[in-house]
């Protein structure tokens, strides 16, 4: 069984183990003319010249909330590649509109405006194959573009610039920002973080890793290579510092579609998608290259909930996606939603009656879990029975981890055995030869 690990601050029930921005003039594209216009009750778009991209309204909720997004047209899943005022989704009614001024305005049925990107008055629009949404001017130069200011997705051809991220959509189905983001800081360092939820701010970095206090990996930009279909963080004279993806696999443009996507659970994915003639329904998107390796032991750090919400515990399983469960006695707070993490599903305890009666308590073994660092005593030199003893006679003892610790004494000899062995192997090997 893969390791998994605890997320949580309160537990009752106790263990005993553990993206080069385009321009319009270089890409092919069909104009979107002052006056034109959108509405959810229209069922229609803005396309790209190869079908493959549509701009336009994906009607998301159920009661019938909008999300003004660019998907993927050509595939029966409409994926999601780029998406405005993703925090709130707008109601039947709602309109987009390129204005005669040149305004590109979202607004709602009573006419209030929800969304607009800040941009110099356009001549025209253009929804590029590429997957990028323009303004332009007369000369089509480019005002404003959608791969400017990503969701959770970039695509070939784009770029991530310094200060610029990716958050995490929240949920499979909800697309507001999330509880993650991969972000090129202003000071160069490209890192995974946790935010402080529902702040934006960033919190607890889990990839990459450091080592000796030092990040590894600096650049000025991360860049969607369209020839090589690699994610590279490369310097101002195209040195490539670090291929975050490599496309060993060798497929091409032509023949899939291709995105990197942060999603909801904080895993940097690159997803492959076979093209064919039509729609064809049998054909779905494959990560083909992830980081972190695993989101559950990743994300650690003294404050937060970790890759799971509160009271809860994450494990890699199919496909390595990693699974939020409830300890035995606790339930999800919201069935809807693991994130929200998991309540206990039994009566509040009362230490002033409790206290020293290690009959009120029981203990239930999960193998194979850890709860680190938020450990609020230590004892050396215990068995099993004892941590257990000592856990169910202290009433404010929400878990033990018990494990077995060696001391420096017993690692230098251990050292020293491998060491031992190790020489003798070479010697059997000379001997051999």
């Amino acid at each position: 069984m893969a390791p998994v690990q605890f997320q949580s601050k309160l537990y009752l029930s106790l263990s005993l183990l553990l993206f080069l921005p385009s321009t319009v003039t270089s890409q092919s594209y069909r104009n979107v003319p002052l006056g034109s216009s959108l509405t959810t009750e229209s069922n229609s778009s803005w396309l790209s010249p190869s079908g493959e991209f549509a701009f336009g309204f994906q009607q998301i909720a159920p009661d019938g909330g909008y999300l003004l997004a660019i998907v993927f047209d050509e595939i029966p899943e409409r994926t999601v590649a780029w998406s405005a005022n993703r925090n709130n989704l707008v109601p039947r009614g709602s309109k987009l509109e390129l204005t005669t001024s040149g305004r590109l305005v979202l607004t709602d049925p009573s006419g209030r405006h929800v969304w607009s990107p800040n941009s110099d008055p356009a001549s025209h629009a253009a929804m590029l194959d590429t997957g990028n949404f323009v303004l332009a001017a007369n000369d089509s130069s480019t005002l404003w573009e959608s791969f400017q200011e990503p969701a959770d997705t970039l695509l070939p051809t784009q770029t991530l610039e310094q200060g610029s991220q990716l958050i995490a959509k929240y949920s499979k189905s909800n697309h507001s920002q999330g509880r993650f983001k991969f972000i090129l800081r202003r000071d160069r360092n490209l890192f995974l973080h946790a935010t402080h939820y529902p702040e934006m701010r960033a919190g607890i970095s889990y990839w990459p890793p450091a080592a000796g206090g030092q990040y590894y990996y600096t650049g000025d930009r991360v860049v969607f290579n369209q020839s090589s279909l690699s994610l590279d963080l490369i310097l101002n004279n195209g040195t490539v510092v670090f291929p975050v993806f490599n496309n060993n696999r060798g497929s091409s443009s032509r023949d899939f579609y291709h995105r990197v996507t942060l999603d909801y659970d904080g895993v940097l994915r690159y997803y492959e998608y076979p093209k064919s003639n039509g729609k064809n329904s049998n054909k779905v998107w494959s990560s083909v290259y992830f980081k972190p390796p695993n989101i559950c032991t990743a994300v650690t750090g003294d404050m937060g909930s970790g890759a799971c919400g509160y009271n809860s515990y994450c494990e890699l399983v199919n496909d390595q996606n990693p699974k939020c469960s409830c300890p035995p006695g606790y339930v999800l707070k919201d069935s809807y939603d693991e994130s929200k993490g998991c309540i206990p599903d039994f009566a509040p305890q009362d230490c002033r009656l409790q206290e020293g009666n290690s009959d009120a308590f029981e203990l239930v073994d999960m193998p194979a879990v850890d709860w680190p660092l938020h450990d609020y005593e230590s004892f050396e030199f215990y068995t099993e029975d004892m941590c257990r003893q000592s856990c169910l006679s202290d009433c404010q003892c929400a878990l033990v981890v018990y494990g077995k610790v060696l001391l420096e004494e017993e690692k230098s000899f251990v050292e020293w055995k491998s060491s031992i062995r190790q020489d003798r192997e070479i010697v059997s090997q000379s001997e051999e030869i």
